[in-house]
């Protein structure tokens, strides 16, 4: 048995329950927060209450998102267990409808199950203006509860992200988006000189469509990106890898992370691995919090790396130049060193396609690289250098005298314009 902080006015105070826990100030806004999370991820919440700590689990419909979250004793103004441990399961939606009340008129809540084999789970809230409001919600006392075991360490890549930046990188994409997948690089895979002087893109975000529903209307995305500038801390060692996931869960946990006021760590592996969160609470990694959570979400079994060397984004125009300007020897190794992923440039580079845009003709003025890779089964040419004439996207005319289109990245067909970007700066 464990009693926390301070004693309250608890009605039947008393009473023997199998576990009663109270809430207030902060750790009740933390609380409100986690079940929110919780309900954004599954139906289901599954409570295991033992002497060492409070565990929250859900499950979504789909078995391919689970979430964890924990709370020590000292989270609590009170925390009771007598039976060793108790375990319970409610619906999410009324635990939401308990904590409908805004936050700030509760002055604590508390939580009881009067014994292991009760049918209803007690929600009490004391309000500031001496409103009492009781909730008893039907529980089921032998829930399924899944048991993740995932050792963070054997993730060989990971980045750690303030929530604000993640939150302006994927403004970035379309709202309804449902899976977006990230690609991780070497840094070091850049040239000295070019990773001295302008840094490289190491990490790559992308937009996941569907191939069978694909419209017309469909916006790819891609951001490159800087670690050092993007990124608390980034690893990745070895050959690129990438993941795909569902975008819904990434944006519940982000919204858990910045309202807590953490960073968010993340940790995977490959295409077909679950990929990890948790949040990163300082410099001791959550040793001195007295909460924790994680979200598991599945990933695709397929890698977007295939697809074409898709994650390959336009060079920097004073690479561009300073290869020129070596000679044609030199320029031809720095080709070779360029058709990696990496994107040597000073800030992150985004680049978005209307799918099935309007092949037209273009004239080349000048070609300072060029290379091919295949794409679903089609020989593709990248060109970097400078262009005129006019390319049709859609509705959207973008006309490119010599002087503006200096550095366009173009991927033609049998000579055609099929699609591209104007790359500015």
């Amino acid at each position: 048995m464990h009693r926390g902080k301070r004693q309250r006015g608890i009605p039947g105070r008393g009473t023997k329950r199998a576990m009663e826990f109270t809430l207030t100030g902060n750790s009740l806004k933390t609380f409100a927060r986690s079940i929110t999370g919780l309900a954004r991820i599954g139906n289901e919440l599954v409570v295991q209450a033992s002497p060492s700590e409070l565990a929250l689990h859900t499950l979504n419909a789909s078995r391919s998102a689970y979430q964890l979250i924990t709370f020590k004793p000292d989270f609590f103004d009170v925390y009771t267990v007598t039976d060793g441990q108790v375990k319970c399961s409610v619906l999410l939606k009324d635990v939401c409808s308990v904590l409908r009340t805004p936050i700030t008129n509760i002055d604590h809540l508390d939580v009881q199950l009067p014994d292991p084999d009760a049918s209803r789970l007690q929600w009490v809230l004391e309000c500031y203006n001496g409103i009492r409001k009781t909730y008893r919600i039907n529980c089921n006392v032998d829930p399924d509860i899944q048991q993740l075991s995932l050792d963070k360490e054997r993730y060989p890549s990971n980045f750690i992200v303030r929530p604000r930046d993640l939150n302006r990188l994927l403004a970035n994409f379309q709202s309804s988006l449902q899976e977006i997948t990230i690609i991780a690089t070497e840094r070091n895979s850049l040239p000295s000189d070019a990773a001295n002087e302008i840094g490289g893109k190491a990490v790559e975000l992308r937009s996941y469509l569907d191939p069978a529903k694909e419209s017309d209307s469909s916006l790819h995305t891609q951001l490159w990106i800087d670690p050092l500038e993007e990124f608390v801390q980034y690893t990745h060692n070895g050959d690129p890898v990438d993941v795909t996931f569902g975008v819904k869960e990434l944006k519940a946990f982000l919204s858990f992370c910045e309202g807590c006021e953490v960073d968010i760590h993340l940790y995977f592996e490959k295409a077909g691995e679950p990929i990890l969160m948790t949040p990163r609470c300082g410099v001791d990694d959550g040793a001195t919090a007295n909460f924790d959570a994680t979200l598991v979400l599945a990933t695709m079994l397929s890698s977007q790396l295939h697809e074409g060397n898709a994650s390959e984004p336009p060079a920097a125009a004073a690479t561009m130049q300073g290869q020129a300007e070596r000679g044609s020897s030199g320029a031809q190794q720095d080709r070779n060193k360029a058709t990696g992923s990496e994107n040597p440039s000073n800030h992150t580079r985004i680049w978005s396609e209307l799918s099935d845009g309007q092949a037209v003709q273009l004239e080349v003025v000048e070609v300072l690289m060029e290379g091919r890779f295949q794409r679903k089964g089609t020989q593709i040419l990248v060109k970097i250098g400078k262009f005129k004439g006019l390319a049709t996207f859609k509705s959207h005319m973008l006309h490119l005298p010599e002087e503006l289109g200096r550095q366009i990245w173009m991927k033609t067909m049998e000579g055609c314009f099929h699609r591209g970007i104007l790359v500015t700066g």
